[in-house]
């Protein structure tokens, strides 16, 4: 049968799944919804199931034209998905229930609906992944050495511009003032929201494997590259302007222009990749 005669056979079956998975994952949907409300990187998760679903929909012709031929593969992974839930549920570990949400839903596909389907989703369904905050112990571990970094290569690069500057961890120290580094400029917020992104306009405007996994992969360097770029531009105008240049509206218009930098920079080497092709 194709999908479209599947979906009309089985429609009360496919509304019963759909009842089981809301019945499961209605309190823990809705916690990660605040924390995508309540906390600045990951507040790209709003836009994460609707670009999921658009990148199911450029799919639509392969979609009609696929066989459903269901496989029981696909209840392993299921099993597995529910294996997951439970283990994050005795740890109270948000990140692990969150995933086995993803999990289940593509073991449902591949149980159902078969590997042919199931590879024409397999894109948008492992996209639904960048939807779920990372653990916080993840994060800090990975934000704090993004910081050191961002900070050495800021004091490198702001001495050799000829700015007087001692760096002392993530602090960098000037004649007239001290700033910190935050985890806001360590560019790992930059990272998760750019590759959430990156990856939607990889996957929508280019074609070739070897296009895309460039554009993925170089969303870590940008990021870096342009949060190195606001710590240096925060530590020369604060020498001269003091501490309002580092904080207040400055300091929010450098976040929003360094990410609206990368986005450029971002798509000047994805047509570059086209043209390359």
């Amino acid at each position: 049968m194709t999908l479209s005669q599947t979906l009309r056979a089985y429609k009360l079956e496919l509304v019963v799944v759909l009842v089981l998975l809301a019945a499961i994952y209605h309190a823990i949907f809705y916690e990660m919804i605040l924390d995508w409300q309540k906390d600045d990187n990951y507040s790209h998760g709003f836009l994460v199931p609707f670009i999921a679903g658009y990148l199911a929909y450029m799919r639509k012709d392969d979609l009609v034209a696929a066989v459903v031929r269901p496989s029981n593969a696909g209840l392993a992974i299921i099993v597995m998905g529910l294996g997951v839930l439970f283990l994050g549920w005795l740890g109270t570990e948000y990140f692990t229930m969150r995933s086995s949400l993803v999990i289940i839903v593509a073991g449902s596909v591949l149980y159902l609906l078969g590997w042919e389907i199931f590879k024409i989703l397999l894109a948008p369904l492992c996209y639904l992944l960048l939807m779920v905050p990372i653990p916080y112990i993840i994060y800090d571990a990975a934000a704090f050495p993004l910081k050191l970094f961002v900070t050495k290569v800021s004091v490198l690069s702001m001495k050799a511009l000829g700015i007087v500057v001692l760096q002392e961890g993530n602090i960098l120290m000037f004649p007239n003032i001290t700033l910190e580094v935050a985890d806001a400029c360590s560019g790992l917020r930059s990272i998760m929201s750019l590759l959430a992104l990156g990856a939607a306009y990889a996957f929508v405007l280019h074609a070739k494997t070897r296009d895309r996994v460039i554009l993925i992969l170089a969303t870590l360097p940008i990021a870096i590259f342009t949060n190195c770029l606001r710590v240096i531009a925060t530590g020369i105008l604060a020498q001269y302007f003091g501490s309002a240049a580092a904080e207040g509206f400055f300091h929010e218009f450098a976040g929003l222009f360094v990410f609206g930098a990368a986005v450029v920079m971002f798509v000047l080497l994805g047509t570059s990749l086209k043209r390359w092709s």
